[in-house]
């Protein structure tokens, strides 16, 4: 199947709206929506809610209650009425989510696969989508979700960019053209992601080591003579911060970011480096938002240097 399908109609806004998967993501646009007084009921559906573990059940459960959506137990039951849908799952399960939502879309329904992976996982799930008759849209998150909510940048792409972008504003939403082909969108974060995420792993790496050193100091105020305005204690330790908290998930999304680039005819050294570092972060389980007396990038550096020697775990 190729782009060249016939635009979508003008859009109303959407009276419907369903989420699935409901993780950091889909909370933080069900909580802008609902507190900026979006008129759409939402209904959400996460494979967690139905987990054999009643820990993470129920606090899906609780966090649907939470966030003021109507969890569902199935996800055709999420999808049922819904005019325009949010895919909102991990890169690796992008097209599985595809596949399983595309038999219970209505026609014409807009699906919004807002997921960081290749250009080829899009690509595949357009298709499953659109033979159903519903409408793929390529979609990207260009920035932390949080604190813009629903209001982040998001980039669309694809044969349905007019509807898409009008249902999205109607939500309240920012979208932005990226063109016209399924993948653009997805392309344009995951090349972003090299220099975003590649910008993390460095900085874990050259922190961790000049804190080894003892000469960390003299590091941040040297990068800070040469990068004005940069601020690098303040920003190694909100890198460090985004890595241990989102890191495995990152991880997935910087492994599909190292296929895409070798697919352009590039060795992906440091799209491949990158997934590593972010594994081996998200993998300490810290939290430092839940952790008092961490906010410094000398206080995160410590407790990962702890975390990896106490699991016997030499520095990455």
């Amino acid at each position: 199947m190729n782009d060249t399908l016939q635009p979508s109609p003008v859009r109303t806004a959407p009276r419907h709206v369903a989420l699935i998967g409901f993780g950091e993501a889909g909370a933080a646009l069900a909580e802008g929506w609902r507190d900026t007084g979006v008129n759409a009921t939402l209904a959400a559906y996460d494979i967690k809610a139905a987990s054999a573990d009643n820990t993470l059940s129920d606090a899906m459960w609780a966090r649907y209650d939470a966030f003021g959506v109507e969890g569902r137990d199935r996800i055709e039951d999420a999808l049922a009425g819904a005019d325009a849908v949010f895919s909102l799952v991990t890169a690796d399960q992008a097209l599985r989510a595809a596949e399983d939502a595309a038999p219970h879309l209505g026609q014409d329904v807009l699906y919004f696969d807002c997921n960081s992976c290749a250009s080829g996982t899009k690509q595949a799930a357009r298709d499953v989508v659109e033979a159903r008759g519903a409408h793929y849209v390529d979609t990207a998150i260009m920035s932390p979700i949080r604190p813009k909510r629903h209001e982040a940048p998001v980039l669309v792409s694809g044969p349905h960019v007019r509807a898409a972008t009008e249902t999205m504003e109607a939500l309240g939403m920012t979208p932005g053209c990226a063109g016209d082909e399924v993948g653009m969108a997805s392309a344009t974060k995951m090349l972003r992601s090299v220099m975003i995420k590649g910008i993390e792993a460095l900085t874990l790496e050259c922190m961790l080591a000049a804190r080894e050193a003892g000469v960390d100091g003299n590091v941040v105020a040297s990068l800070d003579g040469s990068m004005p305005g940069w601020d690098w204690a303040s920003r190694a330790a909100y890198n460090m911060e985004r890595s241990t908290t989102h890191g495995v998930r990152r991880a997935v999304e910087m492994r599909d970011v190292a296929r895409t680039v070798e697919d352009l005819g590039i060795a992906p050294r440091m799209a491949a480096a990158t997934a590593e570092w972010q594994q081996d972060m998200g993998d300490l389980g810290l939290d430092f938002d839940q952790s008092p007396g961490t906010d410094s990038y000398q206080d995160r550096a410590d407790a990962i240097r702890d975390a990896l020697r106490n699991a016997n775990r030499r520095i990455p």
